[in-house]
């Protein structure tokens, strides 16, 4: 219940500490009031600030490519045999391989040993008719040297060969090439898009790329199978090529809307 003014005066006069208490509280709940508010005015413009209003279209750009493998690494193993009780020696079989690969074009460095086993001179030591083994890895540019190399070797000394890895030697360069042609389409796809709608393409405002590239690598087992041999008696040479190898990347991106 309110009372008269003339009531609240009379309170007052009498009681003029409890009326003083009174005046002080009241006004510390004010204060305390317009703090609070203009905390959360403050806040909420703040938030207003941060919400973007620009009207945007986000569209995904793909682009990829095919190309042939011009790194090939290859190993050969190379075994002694004999024949009508002559023996066709390690070294015999080693500079038949050096001397193919010479006239293929392929360079020193790209001929090293794999596997060479102190077992197999041990071995020769105690017993003159144990056959040697040796394997060797050869870096090519296309198979075609490949072919080369096993027309002109001594087959019956061909222990095996086999394809161990492949890879493209432009391929960073490329992933670069295809990165930008997949968010150039994601700028076209959003142009298009918006026109069809009577609407015009801003800026960009946000480009992700996608981290999981996909590359479609041939299987190394499936054409080592088709290549990998013992000596036979015919010839033998590698008409395989290679299936190429397609890189493909998206991009996703945000413009706005004019």
């Amino acid at each position: 219940m309110l009372l008269p003014v003339s009531a609240e005066f009379a309170i007052c006069k009498q009681y003029p500490l409890s009326c003083c208490i009174l005046t002080l509280s009241a006004k510390a709940i004010m204060k305390k009031l317009l703090v609070a508010v203009a905390l959360v005015a403050s806040t909420l413009s703040t938030v207003a600030q941060n919400v973007d209003l620009r009207r945007k279209i986000e569209v995904t750009g793909a682009a990829e490519q095919e190309v042939t493998p011009d790194i090939i690494n290859v190993t050969i193993s190379l075994k002694e045999y004999i024949n009508a009780k002559k023996k066709a020696t390690i070294s015999q079989l080693e500079a038949q391989l050096q001397q193919a690969a010479a006239d293929a074009g392929v360079a020193k460095e790209d001929i090293t040993i794999n596997d060479l086993s102190a077992y197999n001179w041990n071995e020769k030591k105690k017993n003159p008719d144990f056959l040697a083994a040796k394997q060797y890895g050869i870096r090519f540019k296309s198979l075609d040297k490949y072919n080369q190399i096993l027309a002109k070797l001594d087959q019956k000394g061909i222990e095996s060969t086999d394809i161990t890895s492949y890879d493209y030697s432009q391929k960073t360069t490329l992933k670069k090439e295809l990165k930008i042609k997949a968010l150039l389409a994601a700028r076209d796809k959003a142009e298009y898009l918006l026109a069809s709608v009577g609407e015009k393409l801003g800026g960009v405002i946000t480009i992700t790329e996608s981290d999981n590239n996909h590359s479609n690598f041939p299987q190394i087992s499936s054409f080592a199978n088709n290549i990998q041999y013992n000596a036979a008696p015919l010839g033998i040479t590698s008409d395989i090529n290679f299936k190429t190898i397609k890189l493909s990347f998206q991009v996703s991106a945000v413009f706005e809307i004019k």
